[in-house]
């Protein structure tokens, strides 16, 4: 597990970019993190870094935003508007959490790994947690990336 300290929007973006030479089909990365602690500006940085050439915005009303342009094909997920496992294969959402066929960002991930109040982490993900210091610095602790 690693830490690093963002103390901007562009270092957020820049981290997020970092990582995605590491990506390859299949990956999923699981982001957790309060309502603006910086999960989409994340996603963003994955997106540059696999050279998207899409304009990324946050799926949350959508659930479910696809970008085919870069090196891989990127599926970013919102679950924040689902309550339950059943919620999200009701969706069709499943097959993103399990085989996409390029690389799936899920935000809110602990909709489908809450089970009776307790994380069940898929061990084949990528966890990513992210937390607000202040205004502008964020806290985000990874697994499963390289530093």
């Amino acid at each position: 597990m690693a830490t690093f300290i963002s103390h901007s929007p562009e270092e957020t973006l820049a981290l997020g970019a970092s990582w995605a030479d590491q990506l390859k089909p299949g990956d999923v990365i699981a982001l957790q993190g309060d309502l603006g602690a910086g999960k989409t500006q994340l996603v963003k940085g994955i997106a540059r870094g696999l050279r998207v050439t899409e304009r990324v915005q946050s799926p949350t009303f959508a659930l479910l935003n696809g970008y085919l342009t870069g090196r891989l094909p990127l599926h970013h997920l919102d679950l924040y508007r689902l309550q339950s496992q059943a919620d999200i294969v009701h969706a069709g959402l499943e097959e993103y959490l399990f085989s996409p066929e390029g690389v799936a960002v899920v935000e809110w991930p602990e909709r489908w790994c809450q089970h009776n109040d307790q994380l069940t982490r898929p061990p084949a993900w990528k966890w990513v947690t992210l937390s607000s210091v202040d205004e502008a610095t964020r806290q985000i602790v990874y697994e499963g990336f390289e530093s």
